[in-house]
């Protein structure tokens, strides 16, 4: 038998699930009336997880004044701020480096936002951009996937001669 869901965990709920159908809208409208933007789903996305993932700004802010939890992870045991690397949403990353989040949190895979930000993507710049903001933001740029490869190593491997650069000014 499911454990009973309060009205803030079930507007939590409801306010992931707007997200997943793109109304921004009514999910920020949940999160004014006081939904729970920590509760996760059965694919354990929160609120937080899913704008960041997404890159949706307006939402990443108001579930941050709400009380979101930079350290709710996701099913691959990441936390916001690695899928908005990863994606390439700048202003994310941005919003969710300033509120605080861990740059070097290590997800299931073995993975940083700044290892994402290299092996899943095009190295174009976006995803540049992003490599800076972490580096600058106090990301370690030494710290290795769990097979041991620096993220100077995968970029360099990729051919990102750019992120190249801005990892070896802060190495």
């Amino acid at each position: 038998m499911a454990a009973a869901v309060d009205a803030a965990e079930q507007s939590g709920l409801e306010a992931v699930a707007a997200l997943k159908r793109g109304d921004t809208g009514a999910a920020l409208a949940l999160i004014a009336e006081g939904a729970d933007v920590n509760v996760r789903d059965d694919l354990l996305d929160s609120v937080l997880l899913y704008a960041g993932a997404n890159g949706y700004d307006e939402v990443v802010r108001a579930a941050l004044a709400a009380g979101g939890d930079l350290t709710v992870t996701n099913r691959y045991g990441g936390i916001a701020v690695i899928p908005a690397s990863e994606r390439g949403h700048v202003s994310t990353v941005a919003l969710l480096i300033e509120a605080g989040s861990d740059l070097d949190h290590v997800n299931r895979l073995g993975w940083t936002a700044l290892i994402e930000a290299i092996v899943l993507s095009d190295g174009g710049p976006a995803h540049q951009r992003i490599v800076e903001l972490l580096l600058d933001g106090g990301a370690d740029p030494a710290l290795a996937d769990g097979d041991g490869t620096t993220p100077r190593e995968l970029a360099a491997g990729r051919g990102y001669d750019e992120i190249v650069a801005l990892l070896d000014a802060h190495l």
